[in-house]
């Protein structure tokens, strides 16, 4: 009994075998065989690289409109691979690490960390998700509330009137109590 075919290759033909793949798994071989510091970024940038590729599918699933992510591969002191401009991957100590951060106005916080790459992907997956729901409650324009029933406005005349023949009055009580005493 075989196993169902679900690769959609036949069991004689041998698997494709993608060159890009094998150089970057030999890269990271020689790397880890010696201990230059070039080869040791040349290894950082190939496991990047790796996981870059590892990310496809996903970013494939993200609408054109949605110009949120800009994914990219930065070649400095430290390689990192941006996924956006507050969140990039960049190895740890050992180098083998994946480390994936995000700046924030509080410092840098660590969304997810490992060796695995589908750990990675995972982690990457979640935080594209929360940023586009971000985006959309960003862009949805709340209906602006209905006013609750006010009350019925007075006129603020008739208090001014009222205040006034009060003041008034008041002031020829005091003028009339004055011309009294003094006589």
């Amino acid at each position: 009994m075989s196993e169902p075919e679900t690769s959609g290759i036949h069991p004689s033909q041998p698997r494709p075998v993608r060159l890009r793949d094998a150089l970057l798994r030999a890269r990271i071989e020689a790397a880890d065989r010696t201990g230059v510091v070039v080869d040791l970024r040349d290894a950082e940038v190939a496991r990047l690289e790796i996981l870059n590729d590892a990310l496809d599918p996903l970013f494939a699933q993200v609408p054109e409109q949605i110009e949120l992510f800009d994914r990219g591969i930065s070649q400095g002191d430290t390689p990192r691979l941006w996924i956006d401009v507050v969140a990039h991957i960049l190895m740890g100590r050992d180098k083998r690490m994946y480390r994936f951060v995000q700046d924030t106005r509080f410092g840098r916080i660590v969304l997810a960390e490992s060796h695995d790459t589908a750990v990675i992907v995972e982690a990457v997956t979640d935080y594209v998700a929360r940023r586009m729901i971000e985006r959309e409650r960003a862009m949805v324009v709340p209906p602006e509330p209905k006013p609750a029933a006010a009350p019925p406005r007075r006129s603020r005349v008739w208090p001014f009137l009222f205040g006034f023949i009060l003041g008034a009055a008041a002031l020829f009580g005091l003028a009339v109590l004055a011309a009294l005493r003094s006589w």
